[in-house]
């Protein structure tokens, strides 16, 4: 415990400190991540954070699902419970141009005679869907779409998002629910792909996207890496009438009041007619650029409870709520060339070069072309006047030629052909069947791809060695000096100083830099190798599961699928991987060269469970989910994530999932309650 709660213990106890903390460090979230108005510093928050996690950690008899120290993340899982709506979850009509919203309000006006309606305008956040259920004035339940009638909770990972409340301020409504958005806004959007270039890994297309993909990350600690936000835009009617509340705009002001991220000023406005309502649309498709996340329209409600009620619904969206779409922008340039670029797995990349347009308040000089399909169906030609589209995408994309501006001399222009060959070794592509891109089969001595390995191998979250850039791993490679991640270790001062830009200085710092890789952890070691389809969580689930590299070498499919997090898909790749021999020969040189080969596994408290493979399903009395597993393997036993013939052992808790039990029953896998599993561990009462 650090010394702050040693102090302020002596003057009250425990519980009242970690309360006090809880409340402060809440109302600093409030503060930082929804009124951008912070009032202390981020160390002194941190400080304060720690005190906590130390006194939660001396009192879990006051654990809480809603402190603030469960921001951080940490629950795996490997299934999101499926949940039904309250009410149905339902998409809205959607409208491209002012005649059609202006048809939509006349017929909210044909179903209102003879009364004066408003509009409540808001922004169409590009994110997803997310239903906030709140019991006890805390985060319960978040639930996505899904199919409007059912969605997933996901919880655990809605957990880590900053901005939004996992405790309500007084005065909330008890129970409650809410919805809004959740999007990925472009700062930290961008931030994440960068480390993803700098990582050989490819970037992500657009923040919906990948808001959506992190939201259904079985880890989240990942999630709580990337900054998501939330905005809200819907409260319970019902609720809200009850507290006297008559308006859609009234509502989601009340909202902020009981700790939710509201949109605020032109964001949420009131209106009285279709020309309002449009000059609004003029207004926020200038301004969205000037936005840090994406929206890609305008919602309009008619503001009144009652008549929202009395218009109703249809079968699949509300008579009282419309959607106007922004159209995708697009814009006219002309296709200089076609450049294809390989990667560090082989696979063949084609990127539009262009001449520069202006493109979503921004200049766009390149394009993704995607695959050797779309080329052929765009059938481009260099010097084609070609239409590039944004949207919600980072790297444009071509959409098509037009033919209107092509000349002549243009049928005379050199056609964009996908190459047979690979374009830095001339080995023969192939093409995988069922997958859309072709690859470069030469991967031991093809240099975008050694390129691309040793670049991959050396970043920030692989090795990051110091001293050790992009530009003199070309350099190293084009003087035949490296020719895998192995060869790093073998060089010499007297090989380096002859080299352009090599002063001693820098020859120190990148020898330097590779000692001090070597301590690295092997997580990271295995991250670094490269190897398709492990990425940094998979590396980290891996190499704690298997714990040293001998264990991969003799670790079949089967056995690896068993392993929590690990499809069909990862295991034969690694696999497959272990079974190059020139990949072993590498490794050896990895081993002699003094890198880490071992996972640190804290040591078992106990051993009552030596021997079994166990997987822990369902909810518990006396303990969360990641105790019970912290338990097992402390214990000695093996944790795996689903059930398999090697499994022998279950620890199945309420609402144990169907499948999982079926599955157990069927393969006469022991099955043993909470109660029974704490006394065989001796930590039973």
């Amino acid at each position: 415990m650090c010394w702050r709660s040693v102090r302020y213990l002596e003057g009250m106890d425990a519980r009242a400190r970690i309360d006090q903390l809880r409340e402060e460090l809440r109302a600093h979230n409030h503060r930082y991540y929804v009124l951008a108005e912070p009032s202390i510093s981020d160390k002194e928050f941190d400080v304060l954070l720690k005190e906590l996690a130390d006194l939660e950690a001396a009192h879990p008899e006051f654990d809480d699902q809603s402190s603030p120290t469960r921001r951080v993340g940490g629950d795996l899982t490997d299934k999101f419970e499926k949940v039904a709506h309250r009410s149905p979850m339902l998409s809205l009509s959607n409208s491209y141009n002012a005649e059609e919203v202006a048809q939509w309000a006349e017929r909210v006006q044909a179903g209102l005679p003879d009364e004066a309606v408003e509009f409540a305008l808001e922004l169409k956040y590009d994110g997803v869907a997310i239903a906030l259920w709140y019991e006890g004035g805390a985060l319960v339940r978040a639930l996505t779409r899904g199919d409007g009638a059912t969605g997933e909770d996901v919880r655990t990972n809605v957990a880590t998002i900053r901005s939004l409340p996992l405790k309500l301020n007084d005065g909330a409504p008890d129970p409650l629910e809410i919805r809004g958005e959740i999007f990925f806004p472009w700062p930290g959007f961008e931030a994440l792909n960068e480390s993803r270039r700098e990582a050989g890994e490819p970037e992500f297309a657009n923040p919906r996207n990948t808001a959506a993909g992190t939201l259904k990350l079985q880890d989240s600690s990942v999630v709580a890496t990337r900054p998501l936000d939330c905005m809200i835009y819907n409260v319970d009617a019902e609720t809200m009438r009850a507290l006297g509340v008559t308006s859609h705009s009234e509502a989601v002001r009340k909202a902020a009041e009981w700790g939710f991220k509201t949109p605020q000023g032109r964001a949420l406005d009131v209106v009285k007619s279709v020309d309002e309502i449009m000059a609004a649309v003029a207004h926020w498709e200038r301004a969205r650029h000037d936005l840090d996340f994406a929206i890609d329209g305008l919602v309009v409600k008619v503001n009144r409870y009652d008549q929202q009620r009395r218009l109703g619904m249809t079968a699949k969206s509300p008579r009282w709520a419309i959607a106007y779409k922004f159209e995708t922008e697009q814009a006219t340039t002309k296709l200089k060339s076609v450049e294809f670029q390989v990667g560090r797995t082989g696979a063949v990349t084609p990127v539009a070069y262009l001449e520069e347009v202006l493109l979503c308040g921004t200049k766009v000089k390149r394009a993704s072309l995607h695959n050797a399909d779309q080329i052929a169906k765009l059938g481009l030609r260099e010097g084609d006047m070609v239409v590039v589209e944004k949207g919600g995408e980072i790297i444009p994309k071509i959409v098509g030629v037009d033919a209107s501006s092509a000349s002549a001399a243009d049928l005379f222009s050199p056609s964009i052909d996908f190459p047979s060959t690979c374009p830095e070794c001339d080995t023969g592509l192939v093409r995988k069947e069922g997958e859309a891109q072709h690859y470069c089969p030469n991967n031991a001595t093809c240099p975008a791809q050694v390129r691309g390995r040793i670049n991959h191998f050396i970043s920030r979250k692989a090795m990051n060695v110091d001293g050790l850039g992009k530009e003199t791993v070309t350099q190293l490679v084009e003087a035949g000096l490296i020719r895998d991640v192995a060869d790093l270790y073998s060089l010499r001062a007297e090989e380096l100083l002859p080299l352009e830009r090599m002063a001693q200085k820098s020859v120190d710092n990148l020898l330097a830099g590779l000692q001090k890789s070597k301590s690295v952890p092997f997580e990271r070691v295995l991250f670094g190798l490269g190897i398709r389809h492990v990425g940094e969580t998979v590396a980290k689930h891996l190499a704690r599961s298997l714990v040293r590299l001998e264990a991969f070498k003799t670790a079949t499919v089967e056995e690896l699928m068993a392993l929590e997090e690990i499809g069909p898909i990862v295991a034969e790749s690694v696999v497959d991987q272990f079974l190059d021999e020139t990949f072993l020969a590498m490794l050896d040189r990895l081993v002699a060269a003094g890198l880490q080969t071992e996972a640190v596994i804290q040591e078992p408290v106990g051993n009552a469970l030596e021997g079994e493979v166990v997987v822990v399903s369902g909810v518990f009395e006396t303990m969360s989910r990641d105790e019970a597993k912290a338990a097992v393997t402390n214990h000695g036993g093996r944790l795996v994530g689903s059930i398999s013939s090697k499994t022998t052992l279950v620890l199945a808790g309420e609402n144990m999932g169907p499948s999982k039990l079926q599955k157990a029953e069927k393969l006469g896998i022991p099955l043993v309650d909470e109660k029974t599993f704490l006394a065989r561990l001796g930590l039973s009462e």
